[in-house]
């Protein structure tokens, strides 16, 4: 395939440059931001060379290219930045507050999963290594090696407010090395201490920084801003409106200095005193609505993310879904969201891998086999999903019933990881941390949802239908 020229023919579709606000790129999609969203016409995009599928979702025009989109996108960056220095584009009109904020929320995290799915997969190799040597008697986590790698796994998350600072400032439109400079400054070894120390009360500029603890379970939860979500999104966002005003304000020849210093002098203290404050009870106002939804009924809050997740994939909706998982690894230290998602993952590989055995159409075969590959191996389910489940209908129902009862199993095992990990082959061990119990219903549950998914779209059969560009080609 040639990027450059399906890059041409994607931009062309979408309405062209002047058409496109923005657009960034996940692990299979093309996210367009698009000025005039009835320009394009799906059909004819969905049939492009390189396009497996379109979806119109969260305020965005998602073009789905499998695992050639990162080409595709460095390609089409490079013809709107040729074409955008001929002449600025008109200014887009508003969108909806609700798309707005979709969009953000993808802007974020989007960035962050490569490194996040890296780390899953550095612990759980980890964990297998562990659990595989003690048996021999040899402590591997005395070892350099393992202490070098754990911390490699770990960095994303212990750093987290660095990182969401440096993606929430791309996204809001200000200083990125300033808004990492915030959120070093909450981690920061000193300061980190000095918000731990419960005992002695601490101001800033006269002001009270809040510090508090709570109680999880048996256990005493310190306030601290390592591991945190919430507190460094609100800083950022906050950042961004206080920079504009400042730039109107200040006279250009100081403006370089007096900016970013007049920045950190209110926004750091207006963090600790009032921003991140909110941000932890926020974030633990969510927790506790997830831990009293999954008190309820595990085996019920694992059947509804089991078998809804794919639906929230088709939608982009379960980007929005992350902070919930991140914020879960930063209360308590473990998460059992993406426990659950992995079953609906397996399940787009089972019913791919039903296609595959069921079909008599040699291209779709080939789509679906490596579909059902990418699926349960990496967890990237949107060549899946597109490129058959949702198409023939039927298979996707079949990955949503298999990938519930998946979730089921896992919320009866009570099953939890100890690091936020896509789900695939290569990070099952994540689940292993917790004990071999519980690590045996993780299995069960991808099991199920694997095997139950592609015997049940073999037994119930499709309609047979042109794999996804083939139409083009017929014509």
């Amino acid at each position: 395939m040639d990027k450059r020229r399906a890059a041409e023919t994607i931009l062309k579709l979408v309405g062209g440059a002047d058409n496109v606000e923005e657009v960034t790129h996940c692990f299979t999609r093309l996210r367009f931001v698009l000025k005039d969203e009835s320009i394009p016409r799906d059909e004819e995009v969905s049939r492009a060379e390189g396009v497996i599928s379109v979806v119109r979702a969260g305020g965005q025009y998602q073009v789905v290219c499998g695992t050639k989109v990162q080409g595709i996108y460095q390609e089409l960056e490079e013809m709107l930045r040729e074409k955008r220095s001929r002449g600025a584009a008109p200014t887009p009109p508003r969108r909806p507050i609700g798309d707005r904020i979709l969009q953000k929320v993808a802007e974020i995290f989007t960035p962050l999963i490569p490194a996040i799915a890296a780390s899953g997969l550095i612990k759980g190799l980890l964990t297998a290594a562990r659990l595989l040597l003690e048996r021999y008697g040899i402590d591997l986590a005395a070892t350099d090696t393992y202490v070098i790698l754990n911390a490699a796994s770990q960095v994303i998350f212990y750093f987290m407010p660095i990182f969401l600072a440096m993606t929430c400032a791309k996204a809001f439109r200000c200083n990125r090395v300033m808004a990492m400079v915030v959120g070093a400054s909450l981690v920061y070894p000193q300061m980190d201490a000095l918000i731990q120390n419960t005992e002695q009360a601490t101001t800033v500029f006269g002001l009270p920084v809040l510090k508090n603890a709570w109680q999880i379970g048996s256990s005493v939860k310190v306030f601290s801003y390592t591991e945190s979500v919430i507190p460094i999104i609100l800083a950022i966002l906050c950042m961004a409106a206080l920079e504009r005003w400042l730039t109107r304000l200040i006279p250009e020849i100081v403006r370089l200095i007096a900016v970013p210093g007049l920045e950190l002098l209110v926004i750091l203290p207006l963090t600790l005193v009032v921003l991140g404050p909110v941000g932890i009870y926020v974030g633990n106002g969510i927790q506790y609505l997830y831990d009293t939804m999954m008190g309820f009924s595990t085996v019920l809050g694992g059947a509804l993310v089991g078998g809804l997740w794919g639906v929230c994939v088709i939608f982009g909706a379960h980007r929005a879904l992350l902070p919930i998982g991140l914020n879960d690894v930063a209360v308590n230290g473990r998460q059992n969201l993406l426990a659950f998602a992995g079953a609906a993952n397996f399940a787009q590989g089972g019913a791919a891998l039903g296609v595959c055995l069921k079909t008599g159409n040699r291209e779709l075969r080939q789509i679906a086999a490596s579909a059902a590959l990418t699926a349960s191996v990496v967890g990237v389910t949107e060549p899946a999903i597109y490129g058959c489940n949702l198409r023939l209908k039927k298979p996707m129902v079949c990955a949503v019933i298999c990938g519930a009862v998946g979730g089921a199993i896992m919320g009866i095992g009570n099953v939890y990881g100890d690091a936020f990990a896509n789900n695939g082959v290569l990070t099952v061990f994540t689940y292993a941390a917790y004990g071999m119990t519980r690590f045996a219903f993780y299995l069960a549950g991808i099991g199920t949802a694997f095997f139950g998914a592609a015997a049940l779209t073999y037994l119930v059969g499709f309609e047979e239908l042109p794999a996804p560009g083939r139409e083009q080609n017929e014509e």
